[in-house]
């Protein structure tokens, strides 16, 4: 089947996309492997999106597909896409299922969670470790956890966590967090939150769940173990670009080169989103990715 645009993945900047396609008068079609949403689904509260204020990440989802989903000119089809054909005029898109054809291809895939590479790491996952707080923290509730990591993530796991758990700590590299300021000093201030800095995860321990962390500090070398049931893991993402790197230009870090107008070295090719360099991953700048990529989509297939 033939459309004037295939947009892969479902996310904030997928969904803006689409929307946007559809307001241009552009034959649309969405893929996505799992769910709208993206990882708004993994975020309890969101905050400070513009007209809502704070939203529960699970009711932002719903809203983010009803929305989707009104528009009637727009195929969605849950399938995963296995490869793409970017060179020439019309581009191909292969999924377990079928094949589809476009004259341009946006690509909004995000980003996942990236790993720590520790013993006890991927024996214990999903045993007492975890890289969403939001996800599997009430299972943990009045328990004793750990989250690792400095930036926007880890802080509001922390957050999150203080208010279920007994006791939340929380292990960072560096003496001073990346997080926004704000973030950071009402974590500061939180009395059942204790910090371990300068220091790393050395190995996850536990027989058939996790039961403590061994810790090192950098300074010192002078390792220490936590008795804990969960460690949340927040150190950062990887880009999804695994489709694309064989034919996009990417940068050193994973991430999808593109200029202002999320065009990519690639003609019809754009990519937008938390998968390319940018100096802010955020759902609000993820939307407005989407809906540069599809102003730019709608110019190029004009132009042909």
């Amino acid at each position: 089947m033939e459309y004037d645009v295939i947009i892969i993945g479902a996310g904030p900047c997928g969904v803006t996309s689409a929307i946007y396609c559809d307001r241009a008068g552009l034959k649309t079609l969405v893929l996505e492997k799992l769910f709208v949403g993206g990882q708004i689904v993994n975020t309890y509260e969101v905050e400070n999106y513009p007209a809502l204020g704070m939203i529960l990440g699970v009711d932002l989802v719903s809203k983010f597909e009803s929305h989707l989903k009104s528009f009637e000119d727009i195929d969605f089809k849950r399938e995963e896409v296995i490869s793409i054909n970017a060179l020439g005029e019309l581009k191909e898109v292969n999924t377990k299922k079928n094949t589809y054809k476009s004259k341009a291809i946006i690509f909004a895939t995000g980003s996942t969670p990236r790993y720590l590479g520790v013993p006890g790491e991927e024996r214990l996952k999903g045993m007492g470790v975890s890289y969403c707080g939001t996800c599997d923290g009430a299972m943990f509730r009045k328990q004793d956890v750990l989250v690792v990591g400095g930036g926007n993530t880890a802080v509001e796991d922390a957050i999150f966590l203080s208010r279920l758990c007994n006791k939340v700590y929380v292990v960072h590299r560096r003496d001073t967090f990346r997080a926004d300021k704000k973030m950071v000093d009402n974590m500061l201030k939180i009395p059942n939150i204790e910090f371990h800095y300068d220091s790393v995860v050395e190995e996850i321990c536990g027989e058939n769940s996790t039961d403590s962390i061994i810790i090192k500090n950098i300074n010192t070398n002078e390792k220490l173990k936590i008795n804990v049931n969960c460690i949340f893991i927040a150190i950062g993402q990887i880009p999804n670009n695994n489709l694309i790197k064989d034919f996009v230009k990417i940068d050193d870090g994973g991430y999808a080169i593109t200029d202002d107008h999320m065009k990519t070295n690639v003609d019809g090719f754009f990519v937008a989103g938390d998968g390319r360099a940018g100096v802010l991953k955020q759902i609000i700048t993820a939307a407005s990715d989407g809906a540069i990529a599809a102003f730019s989509a709608s110019k190029y297939i004009a132009k042909l």
